[in-house]
């Protein structure tokens, strides 16, 4: 049996879905979804208490920013209600976090009903220390970062940087609410991470064992349902699959799978979600590892453009559309899907010559597609950075708009070495004074791997 004493750490990467944004909502077409080297990390440990002393507590903390403390209460719910999480005061206020929230009522539920704990319900306190890597939230120099051989285990020193030449993660200047993101999949990779960490700080290897695909299968699942049930709606999912699995062609599930599970704490929850997780409610997931490599030499990167978008609304729109325009919207995805495909089988076979083809090909079909919704999927100040990356730097090989589009990131693919990122670093800061605002290329890059376990020896300085 696995000690709950044992430090356990875990991480799972954020996502960018180069081609498929608003296909990928229809289970008849698929994305295809890079895992990125940002990641979102979670480490496990017990909370010790005094002899006779016993606590039904989590503490969840993210050191990175102020007033980040989550603290919460958790009981078995009578009627087959599984854990009910309720969150409780840190000082004079509670702060809600929805993610953290239901990942804890949906991952303690799984445990209660796996191993020993299905007779016991004896689930130990525990403290969850979140880190985010840097590239997830967009700095301008104000960040500061934690030096690794501090001394200090809850406050480590800081000092002003760059956050992207310095410490893997940085301490902010402000509360997580306020810092603004960059739409790396944040959410899909903190619930898939808090809940590998929970399902692995708690069972036995023999019940959950992260490493091997059943484990990936449970680990999906539930952190799938869990996010769909944080974000109040079904979503398409690929985010939480590309923080499962990595890199991947993508076809969602069907939304009917989660219709039935109730609210945790209902009467029944616990069974229900028990029987999702393991598979006695079939999924129609397809996560097709096999579809997706880049081509050696070739990076994916990521250009934070510090906007913003309102992706929620642009996707109703473009939904609308299509259920009025049924035909000629059926036209224009069916052939967008084959553009994509032929995208996929670019990288896939290496051929490093196709790449601005494929990926112009690609793009001609979504600006029409967002010129047809009147939703700016490929803003005209996007198409215009894009072509002059594409035109004016060399090694800059093609880029999109990626996922729903909007004004809040690029992704490119460009020759991978320190020469060509260089070229684009002085492009885009010459960009932003010129043109205003402000571009930034990230350290983040593609990868495939997805959820893994971590050394514990490499948080040093920011746990307990």
């Amino acid at each position: 049996m696995r000690s709950e004493d044992v430090t356990t750490a875990v991480s799972a990467p954020g996502k960018v879905l180069l081609a498929g944004g608003y296909l990928v909502l229809d289970r008849a077409y698929n994305g295809l979804v890079f895992g990125l080297s940002a990641r979102i990390n979670v480490i496990a440990q017990q909370i010790h208490t005094s002899e006779g002393i016993h606590l039904n507590e989590i503490v969840v903390e993210s050191p990175q920013f102020l007033e980040a403390q989550w603290r919460y209460g958790y009981h078995l719910a009578d009627e087959d209600g599984g854990i009910k999480v309720t969150q409780l005061q840190v000082g004079s206020r509670i702060n809600p976090n929805p993610f953290v929230e239901t990942a804890l009522s949906f991952a303690l539920t799984y445990v209660a009903r796996a191993g020993h704990y299905r007779r016991s319900h004896s689930i130990r306190p525990g403290r969850l220390t979140i880190l985010a890597d840097n590239d997830y939230y967009s700095q301008g120099g104000t960040a500061k970062s934690a030096s690794s051989n501090s001394s200090s285990s809850t406050t480590p020193p800081a000092a002003s940087i760059n956050a992207q030449t310095a410490s893997r993660f940085a301490r902010f200047p402000t509360t997580l609410g306020g810092a603004h993101k960059t739409g790396l999949g944040s959410s899909a990779a903190l619930v898939t991470s808090l809940t590998a960490a929970l399902l692995t700080h708690y069972l036995d290897p023999s019940v959950f064992d992260l490493s091997s695909e059943k484990g990936k299968e449970v680990l999906h699942n539930l952190a799938q349902a869990a996010h769909c049930a944080a974000q109040g709606k079904v979503g398409s999912g690929f985010d939480v699959a590309a923080a499962v699995y990595g890199s991947c062609l993508y076809r969602r599930f069907s939304p009917g799978i989660l219709s039935n599970l109730p609210e945790p704490g209902s009467p029944g929850f616990a069974s229900k979600l028990e029987q999702l997780v393991n598979g006695t409610v079939k999924w129609d997931t397809e996560v097709l590892k096999e579809g997706v490599s880049m081509p050696a030499g070739i990076a994916l990167r990521m250009c934070d453009v510090d906007c913003g978008s309102q992706t929620v609304g642009m996707v109703k729109q473009v939904l609308a559309w299509r259920a009025k325009e049924t035909g000629p919207a059926k036209e224009l995805w069916d052939e967008l899907q084959n553009r994509n495909e032929a995208l996929a089988k670019v990288l896939k076979e290496g051929r490093t010559g196709d790449i601005k083809t494929a990926v112009t090909a690609v793009r001609d079909l979504v600006r029409k597609m967002g010129t047809e919704s009147k939703v700016p999927i490929e803003p005209e100040s996007q198409t215009e950075l894009l072509d002059a990356l594409e035109k004016e730097v060399e090694g800059v090989y093609g880029g999109v708009v990626p996922g729903a589009g909007g004004f809040d990131a690029l992704a490119l693919l460009v020759k991978d070495d320190a020469e060509t990122v260089t070229k684009i670093e002085e492009f885009v800061e010459n960009w932003s004074k010129t043109k205003g605002g402000r571009v930034s290329l990230l350290g983040v890059k593609g990868e495939m791997e997805g959820v893994r376990m971590e050394k514990v020896e490499g948080y040093a300085g920011w746990i307990r």
